[in-house]
């Protein structure tokens, strides 16, 4: 009998260690796409990140140097407005969602969260051209952000649905004994208890607006300058990158793989930065 129980356990132990070495494998695998791109991309940008780079607009045609403070600028702002508008309203959304999952305009919302998320990002653009652009006569870093929200709406009103559903419907039963309402158990119970999982959504569509190029280009567009107001148009990290790229000059490619660089840390910086401010003050 203790010969069976030694040999069912190494088996056991066996398949334990070839079930996380292939776990680690997998993961290894999955992580080389990712550093052989971030590697790629600091080789060749680098090279172009200078003081002047940060600080100084850039040069007219045919002029080397220059720098792209304004579209760096112009891109936290999209991309800040962009989450003030699209992520409270994806999270609310979600909540209702998981809250009400059998009602018909629940069905109604889902589904059609499902077929915005898979809507090209250039259909987005093209529709706040015509509705909002087209209306106010020009150009704006508002209807820019406006479109970066529609993108970002669907994915985070998902991902909280789901991680809403998760939540132990025994949390939820015991609020309703002390008495709490339904809003107060979605906002204090189900949104804390599903807050990590949200909180990686959110910055899985702030990664994502953060590299859209097609809807700028018929929202924001571009400016050389300095944007005075929210109602003019605005430069943007990925719009620069898109016409440097499409350009002859080798110095404007050269400082598009640096804006590209530029953009990868800022995607890094803004989940550090989420992840720190939501971890929340650590207990004493």
């Amino acid at each position: 009998m203790r010969a069976e129980l030694d040999a069912a356990y190494s088996g056991r132990t066996l398949a334990a260690r070839a079930a996380t070495a292939a776990s680690c494998v997998a993961v290894a695998i999955a992580m080389v796409p990712l550093l052989a791109i971030l590697l790629y991309v600091a080789q060749r940008g680098l090279g172009a990140l200078s003081w002047s780079f940060f600080t100084r607009l850039p040069n007219p045609v045919g002029e080397s140097g220059g720098g792209m403070a304004n579209a760096i600028v112009g891109t936290l702002e999209l991309v800040g407005l962009a989450s003030l508008m699209g992520i409270p309203v994806g999270i609310a959304a979600g909540l209702f969602l998981a809250e009400y999952r059998t009602t018909m305009l629940t069905r109604v919302v889902r589904f059609s969260a499902d077929v915005l998320a898979g809507v090209p990002s250039i259909i987005v653009g093209v529709v706040v051209y015509a509705t909002v652009v087209v209306r106010m006569q020009h150009f704006s870093t508002l209807a820019g952000a406006l479109a970066l929200a529609v993108l970002m709406l669907p994915l985070v009103a998902r991902t909280t649905d789901e991680l809403a559903r998760t939540v132990p419907d025994s949390l939820r039963e015991a609020a309703l004994a002390l008495g709490a309402s339904r809003w107060r158990i979605a906002i204090h119970v189900v949104l804390r208890t599903a807050g990590p999982g949200i909180r990686a959504g959110c910055m899985l569509a702030v990664a994502r607006v953060c590299g859209e190029t097609a809807p700028l280009l018929f929202t924001a567009f571009n400016n050389r300058f300095w944007n005075e107001s929210l109602g003019d148009p605005t430069s943007s990290l990925q719009v620069q990158i898109f016409t440097y790229t499409m350009s002859p000059y080798d110095d404007w490619h050269a400082q598009a793989w640096a804006a590209a660089l530029v953009l990868v840390a800022i995607v890094v910086v803004l989940n550090l930065a989420a992840r720190r401010v939501l971890r929340g003050p650590k207990a004493a």
